[in-house]
């Protein structure tokens, strides 16, 4: 394989400092899924943790380096997940930690930032808006900025996802992951070329978020204007260009799916597996409900990476969505 900026020996490392509540997550076949989807299914479960996704893998390999090295305080743009994981890890060993997230983003997700410690500052706009506004609090107060998916801590944290793949039995033919930045997507496609090449490694993104996806069709930074999608936790408008360096050396394809096809994946989740999941985290399913052919008669493995759902909108979207709906 050609050399991402991802090292599987610090992979590794990065179980020993993570919270061991974050490691090993459920993994399991979820039989009940397969007849609506036409496959076999397995899901690997990143909600069953104190933050509800699988952000704190990262932060805790950030965090952990802070302590030890400082600073000792950090600041983040979030657009939920990466601000929570932040001010969990950053809590417990007595850091500063400032999250920057959009005044739009769902309020169950601001509340608990706040509810951690953090000290949490909102702009009008959307996630690009407050990266920017989160590089300018870094430079005037001197303090570490932790860039979701720049960051290679943050990659090799979602990396340690993959190696608890590989390790179980049996084996799967593909991995379905949520696109958004990139960590997740890069991390766990870094392990599964590493050590189980024979696996497909797909990722897949919203129609209404789509610019890591052409950007990886293109070869080259694709930037959109605006996103229009209920998956927020995966609504980056402007990819960085090592992050896609390294997506293009591990993954396989990546794939668009709509809005229907995310909230029929959603009530499937909820229906079928008693989950109840942010939009990003039902971004596989979604995948398999829209081209069902190309999966049958394979075993996938879906990510669930999150679990921070506004239930008003999370009731709005079920009550709506037909459950084969695409």
């Amino acid at each position: 394989m050609l050399e991402t900026r991802l090292d599987t020996a610090r992979i590794r490392a990065a179980r020993h400092v993570i919270d061991p509540v974050f490691l090993d997550t459920p993994l399991y076949r979820c039989e009940a899924l397969e007849p609506g989807l036409g496959c076999a299914v397995s899901v690997k479960l990143e909600t069953a943790n104190p933050v509800r996704s699988f952000k704190a893998r990262g932060t805790e390999v950030i965090a952990s380096r802070l302590a030890d090295e400082g600073p000792r305080a950090a600041v983040c743009a979030s657009a939920g997940n990466l601000g929570q994981a932040l001010a969990w890890s950053g809590r417990g060993r007595g850091l500063d930690v400032t999250v920057v997230a959009s005044r739009f983003a769902p309020a169950v997700k601001l509340d608990r930032i706040r509810a951690l410690d953090a000290r949490l500052e909102l702009v009008d706009g959307d996630f690009d808006t407050a990266r920017e506004r989160a590089v300018a609090i870094a430079r005037h107060d001197g303090i570490r900025l932790v860039e979701d998916s720049l960051d290679i801590e943050t990659c090799e944290g979602a990396a340690t996802i993959g190696l608890e793949l590989v390790n179980t039995a049996p084996s799967f033919d593909a991995v379905l992951i949520a696109l958004g930045g990139g960590a997740m997507a890069t991390g766990v496609g870094h392990v599964l070329k590493a050590l189980a090449p024979g696996v497909e490694v797909i990722c897949v993104q919203p129609l209404g978020a789509p610019a890591m996806t052409h950007s990886w069709r293109q070869r080259r930074v694709v930037t959109t204007d605006s996103t229009d999608t209920i998956a927020d936790g995966v609504a980056g408008r402007r990819p960085i260009p090592e992050v896609l360096d390294d997506l293009l050396l591990v993954a396989d394809d990546a794939v668009l799916v709509r809005e229907s096809s995310i909230i029929a994946g959603m009530r499937m989740l909820l229906d079928h597996a008693g989950l109840v999941v942010e939009p990003s985290a039902a971004l596989g399913v979604a995948a398999i409900l829209e081209d069902r052919d190309r999966f049958a008669g394979r075993h996938v493995v879906t990510v669930v990476c999150g679990g921070n759902v506004d239930m008003n909108a999370y009731h709005r979207w079920i009550g709506a969505a037909p459950i084969r709906g695409s």
